[in-house]
């Protein structure tokens, strides 16, 4: 065991009698929505966790330690401290814990953290990747490097649309990460159902998923697997809108030289701002249709062991 994991009481029990656990990520509550909305989201999402037959593990980091579940007392500190909390990637887990601080997981870090407790599966928003100029800035997300070499599989919808989707899936094929689309052949765009670019394959329920990670964990093959899952068609932006903001507010962070972990939050406000807040309900909708789908699969999986 990691000294520096604690796995909560709920987690640990179901890990112990074989019962799917489901990871959840932090930043998407302190840096991904205003508080309470970032609370009243994170513990909607564990219900539906619950009610889909799953146990839910939210991941952070509090006082240096690495946290594999939650509290609903942790979870509304997360909340109120908001941007307070530093947001967390790989290259920041060992000074946080060695300094006693707080961290806000990552796609990256809930992946890490997940993997060190036995957790197999996480519900997330959309994943990190290569952003746009990434040719002349270098600006990659470790999420993508992440994929490649640790066993969790990814539920998301898509690559956030602030991306450069389609190198993105370059990188991803590049460092063998299999990209599943659920019920679709064309990758999601996060906040619309449409990129125009293709996953390697389409899969039609939670039984396949469950059997192609399991086929992957049995060969031994290295690394996760992330699966796209399309954002529900009632919540899904008009493309030509959500492009629009998202170009605009790509154009602000330039011109205020905005760089690094910081850029992610920046454009994901300011998109809510210029959809008028159109963009975090539908942020919010896609995370419970992902949360949905990843108990579902955690619960095939665990069938089949």
């Amino acid at each position: 065991m990691n000294q520096y994991l604690d796995i909560s009481a709920e987690v640990k029990e179901a890990l112990g009698q074989g019962r799917p656990v489901v990871a959840l990520e932090s930043t998407i509550i302190s840096h991904g929505m205003p508080y309470r909305k970032n609370v009243e989201t994170a513990l909607n999402v564990e219900n539906i966790i619950r009610e889909n037959g799953a146990v839910p593990a939210t991941i952070a980091i509090i006082g240096g330690r690495l946290k594999c579940g939650l509290t609903p007392d942790e979870i509304e500190y997360f909340g109120k401290k908001g941007r307070d909390i530093a947001k967390a990637s790989r290259r920041d887990i060992a000074a946080l814990c060695a300094r006693g601080e707080d961290g806000a997981t990552t796609v990256t870090t809930t992946m890490m953290i997940a993997h060190m407790a036995g957790v197999r599966f996480f519900a997330t928003g959309g994943i990190g990747g290569v952003h746009r100029g990434a040719e002349k800035t270098m600006d990659i997300s470790a999420d993508l490097e992440e994929l490649a070499h640790t066993p969790v599989t990814v539920i998301c919808a898509g690559a956030k649309a602030i991306l450069d989707l389609g190198l993105t899936l370059e990188y991803l094929e590049t460092r063998g990460v299999p990209v599943l689309g659920y019920r679709t052949e064309e990758l999601p765009a996060f906040y619309s159902r449409h990129s125009g670019l293709k996953v390697d394959y389409r899969v039609d329920s939670p039984e396949e998923i469950a059997s192609i990670f399991y086929a992957q964990q049995q060969m031994g093959l290295k690394g996760g697997m992330l699966v796209t899952n399309p954002i529900p068609e009632e919540y899904a932006m008009d493309d030509t809108v959500i492009n629009r903001a998202i170009d605009q507010a790509v154009a602000e962070s330039v011109e205020q030289r905005i760089q690094g972990k910081e850029i992610t939050p920046f454009l994901l406000a300011r998109v809510a701002e210029l959809t008028g807040g159109d963009s975090l309900e539908s942020n919010i909708r896609l995370v419970y249709n992902n949360a949905r789908l990843a108990s579902q699969t955690a619960c095939a999986y665990q069938a089949m062991l």
